[in-house]
């Protein structure tokens, strides 16, 4: 199954540009999806700093270099300060779906911006929850299952519209704004997306928050059943919004 959001990353990351010989951050590489991108990209004379918080993380995406055979990327438990050999001097910092998470973002990337040398580069990919309400077809499961993920981020105090506010939190971090781009995720009757992934993967949140119970998920059928309800209607749908944008470090 073709990933649209790995597609839109991989976009944004020709464009900014990411390339052979830089030396670069993963900053909350999670499972190290980003991290293997940037290590093809950088290749053997580049290297990739894949930093999370979360240790468990760092296990699954040592796992998933060494099954890949990429062993440029060094693992660095931590978060936004964290500091790195060759602080001040790296090419670039990038992140998917981090920003979010952070209760100051524009002071989340100063001081990610740090590890950076003057004129690099800084780039987030992030998601944003608007709702679209003018589709001309009503699709109920798709809309009850998109509501789960909304409050859960409500529960959890994150910001829902980071995609809109990554140009003022690049900007008041003192970088440069190149380019803010959006992307709409859609799903076709025709088309599949694997929305069961997601919610397999954030259901201990869902349960913890009591937004859902594991019967009314159902993962198992849940893609089945989505795509059915798009088939039925002939409709396509707007999951979400994403954001690509990427700033410079002013050069001194």
């Amino acid at each position: 199954m073709t990933n649209a959001v790995n597609e839109m990353t991989e976009r944004m990351l020709d464009d900014a540009p990411i390339s052979a010989g830089m030396r670069v951050i993963d900053i909350g590489c999670g499972p190290g999806t980003v991290s293997l991108m940037l290590s093809r990209r950088v290749g053997d004379r580049g290297h990739v700093f894949a930093v999370d918080r979360d240790p468990r993380m760092l296990e699954v995406a040592r796992a998933q270099a060494r099954d890949a055979g990429f062993f440029n990327i060094t693992f660095v438990e931590g978060g936004f300060d964290v500091v790195l050999p060759g602080h001040g001097t790296l090419d670039g910092a990038v992140g998917r779906r981090v920003l979010m998470y952070q209760p100051d973002a524009a002071q989340a990337v100063a001081q990610l911006a740090r590890a950076v040398r003057p004129g690099g580069l800084v780039a987030f990919h992030e998601h944003d929850t608007i709702a679209v309400n003018d589709a001309p077809v009503r699709l109920p499961l798709h809309d009850k299952v998109r509501s789960w993920l909304r409050e859960m981020l409500r529960k959890e105090e994150v910001n829902p519209h980071m995609g809109f506010s990554m140009h003022g939190a690049l900007s008041a971090a003192g970088l440069k704004v190149e380019c803010v781009r959006a992307e709409a995720n859609v799903l076709t009757p025709t088309a599949e997306y694997p929305v069961a992934s997601i919610i397999r993967a954030v259901l201990p949140r869902l349960l913890k928050h009591g937004i859902v119970t594991e019967t009314d998920a159902d993962v198992d059928t849940l893609d089945e059943r989505l795509l059915a309800e798009r088939k039925q209607n002939n409709a396509t749908c707007l999951w979400e919004l994403v954001f690509c944008a990427w700033a410079r470090k002013p050069a001194r």
